[in-house]
């Protein structure tokens, strides 16, 4: 795959997605790197795209997906976070959803997702939801899954995306 030129296009309001970023980076050849960064307007010549997002509602943020849609005949290396996690399943949905953006002249080569930290706000949204009468029944799973991401992306997330960038 790291034959070539190529591109690191994230969006990461938190850092997870940036972390991944970073790791991809660092096992390319850095002289082939064209552009790494946000989206931005044109400038991104490089045949093949690393693309990282964070998730958004069940798919990737909308400025990434407005990039997306105006690519055509170019290799597509989706990566990206999701702050819940724990299934590959779950992940998958994402990734199908994302690639409805993508142009069919567009080849995707790749993809990775794992689970990304959230911003204290959400728990303390969950804290405030748990004391009303009417909480979620599944409030405190949530809780739980808020706690379980605050490690991510780890050691484990970032070799699992090296393997697969080197293969």
């Amino acid at each position: 795959m790291g034959k070539g030129r190529y591109s690191i296009v994230f969006n990461s309001p938190t850092g997870n997605t940036k972390k991944l970023a970073d790791t991809i980076y660092a096992v390319l050849a850095k002289e082939n790197c064209d552009y790494f960064g946000v989206p931005k307007e044109g400038g991104l010549y490089s045949e093949m795209l690393y693309i990282g997002f964070w998730t958004d509602k069940g798919n990737a943020d909308k400025s990434t997906l407005t990039l997306l849609s105006t690519l055509k005949n170019k290799k597509i290396f989706l990566f990206g976070t999701a702050g819940f996690g724990g299934s590959e399943a779950y992940f998958q949905k994402i990734l199908n959803h994302v690639k409805q953006s993508i142009d069919s002249s567009n080849s995707v080569v790749g993809e990775y997702m794992c689970q990304g930290k959230m911003p204290p706000s959400v728990r303390e949204r969950y804290m405030k939801m748990k004391v009303q009468p009417e909480h979620p029944e599944n409030i405190d799973a949530l809780i739980e899954n808020f706690d379980r991401a605050l490690s991510h992306p780890d050691g484990n997330d970032l070799e699992r995306l090296r393997k697969i960038i080197v293969r």
